[in-house]
């Protein structure tokens, strides 16, 4: 019997190729691994997304739509879906297109809409997170092309600017090709993606992607049957992948890997620190530059002499280097400035959010005069009890920024990372506008656009090289902070809220413990950071004294 045909789908095409390696090679290992909690939750959010959506399209034009029985074999579904396509249906839900044996493709589209203008049938698909954003009507050189989901005209939306999703992308040109096979794609080449809010349906023009998909996909489909070596390499991916501290059996080939010994090899997380691979320091696509100049390991680029690569483009090259011998000195933070500094003010106060997905944010946590204040709701996200948390939150903040100027004090609010603060103030104003005490979009942006909105985030990344990498949870520890869950993080607080609200059953009181304290001790580390970076009074304990600068790595530090 000959071995079995290797198939991918189009999430194959992007992320870890050496996860994709290891999940086709050992597919038995990872029988009784946990999915990751975060990882399923967004599974879990994603498919009631699809089934909103189903439901609102069909419901809008029930005689237009054929819908494939998911519960059937994959093998009727995609006939199923073949014969509905044969028959001209103007739209399919839940399509899955044949498997092909000798390509490996595989896949299916939530939507196959015919083309009455062509012939043939547009993919499209639903994701679960967001595909274009609002913005003020304005000249620009490019729109991107949206239609009304319910009634397709698709024409350039000064609306909207435009998210990049390479992942969308490569699945609507995997699914092109397999229409393509059966005589079934569209002359359009485009393919359109309805995102988390069911407003518009996002077209993209298919025709400049097919190449780079070509040849993305013939690597894939090579890694996953065997044709080509892979090593493992630091991603973001890494973060939840189950091989970074699991082993697979057997070596790694391939390149400077052929010399392990037959047998259990380490898990990645161990073979790159055993290694010193250079991605440690220079993760995803940045290690694939250095990799094609001959750099390998971490030693190597500490060590590079002459002039920088011409294809890099991840900032400064000398800093990349310096990154590299601070690792191999254990120092966890270089300065780049002779002195550090925050912007201090008389009245300071601390603010970090916690949201659900893409539900919304249940609690805006705050820190004024070491004194913890929360705004929150408890009850299960969606829910308009939010906007009345946002608005106290919102009016609080505000009151303890005109008393200071009343006083004849400055003011200023701190965040770590203002991309998520900044989001949700900006949705919780659209969201809630003409509620009791919720701001206006305008004055949301005044406030943001001021000098009194800080980025302690920005602030490190402006003077500060982070071999370990730049976030709360690795920054603060160094300025002498330390959480009281060591399970705090992002992906952690989802599983504690859904337990928090009741989702899956009775609301679990000590989880909501759990979040205010992590959300107080987040609020408390961005302010020992601040405390550190810029002490108000000269102090021992300081970013100044404690870290080393450029110039203490203008010459190659030793392991």
């Amino acid at each position: 019997m000959g071995a079995p045909v290797a198939f991918i789908d189009a999430r194959s095409l992007i992320g870890c190729r050496h996860r994709l390696h290891l999940d086709a090679a050992f597919p038995g290992e990872l029988a009784g691994v946990v999915e990751d909690p975060g990882v399923r939750q967004r599974r879990e959010a994603a498919a009631a997304h699809r089934h909103r959506v189903r439901d609102a399209l069909i419901a809008a034009a029930p005689d237009s739509w054929v819908v494939i029985d998911p519960a059937q074999p994959a093998r009727a579904r995609a006939e199923a879906t073949m014969a509905a396509c044969t028959a001209g249906a103007h739209h399919v839900w839940g399509a899955l297109l044949p498997q092909e044996p000798d390509t490996g493709r595989r896949g299916g589209s939530e939507i196959l809409m015919r083309d009455l203008d062509r012939g043939g049938y547009i993919p499209i698909i639903v994701v679960n997170h967001k595909v274009t954003d609002p913005r003020r009507p304005e000249p620009a050189d490019f729109h991107p092309t949206t239609s009304d989901p319910f009634e397709w005209h698709p024409k350039p939306d000064p609306t909207r600017k435009l998210r990049q999703q390479p992942r969308d992308q490569q699945r609507l040109a995997h699914l092109y090709r397999m229409l393509q096979r059966h005589g079934l794609a569209s002359p359009a080449l485009i393919g359109g993606v309805i995102g988390y809010h069911l407003d518009r349906i996002l077209i993209h023009d298919l025709g400049p992607l097919l190449d780079d998909y070509d040849r993305r996909y013939a690597d894939r489909i090579a890694v996953v049957r065997g044709e080509l070596p892979t090593i493992p390499s630091k991603v973001p991916e890494c973060r939840q992948c189950p091989w970074w501290s699991r082993a697979a059996p057997g070596p790694i080939t391939g390149g400077r890997q052929e010399a392990e010994p037959t047998g259990w090899v380490g898990n990645c997380a161990d073979w790159l620190a055993e290694h010193r691979d250079v991605s440690l320091v220079a993760p995803g696509s940045r290690a694939d530059v250095l990799r094609g100049h001959g750099v390998q390991t971490i030693d190597d680029l500490a060590g590079w002499t002459g002039e920088d690569p011409d294809d890099w483009q991840h900032g400064p090259f000398d800093e990349a280097v310096v990154t590299a011998r601070a690792w191999l000195a254990n120092a966890p933070l270089v300065r780049r400035v002779d002195r550090v500094w925050v912007k201090r003010a008389d009245v300071e106060v601390d603010v970090d959010l916690e949201s659900y997905q893409e539900y919304g944010a249940y609690l805006w946590g705050t820190l004024l005069d070491g004194q913890y204040r929360p705004f929150v709701t408890w009850d299960p996200l969606p829910t308009e009890d939010e906007g009345r948390s946002f608005a106290e939150f919102w009016t609080w903040l505000m009151q303890v920024r005109a008393e200071a100027a009343v006083a004849g004090k400055t003011f200023a609010a701190y965040c770590y990372s203002r991309t998520a603060e900044d989001k949700w103030l900006y949705e919780s104003a659209r969201r809630f506008a003409g509620q009791p005490g919720v701001p206006t979009v305008e004055q949301i942006r005044a406030f943001v656009d001021g000098p009194e909105w800080v980025d302690m985030f920005q602030a490190v990344s402006d003077q500060f090289i982070c071999p370990g990498g730049k976030g709360l949870k690795k920054i603060a520890p160094v300025a002498g902070f330390a959480w009281r869950d060591p399970e705090a993080g992002g992906e952690a607080s989802m599983s504690w809220y859904r337990l928090a609200v009741g989702y899956d059953g009775e609301p679990d009181m000590s989880q909501r413990t759990r979040l205010l304290e992590y959300n107080e001790d987040d609020v408390r580390a961005t302010m020992v950071l601040r405390e550190w970076m810029c002490p108000k009074q000269p102090a021992e304990h300081s970013a100044d004294r404690e870290v080393p600068g450029l110039a203490d790595f203008t010459v190659r530090v030793g392991p």
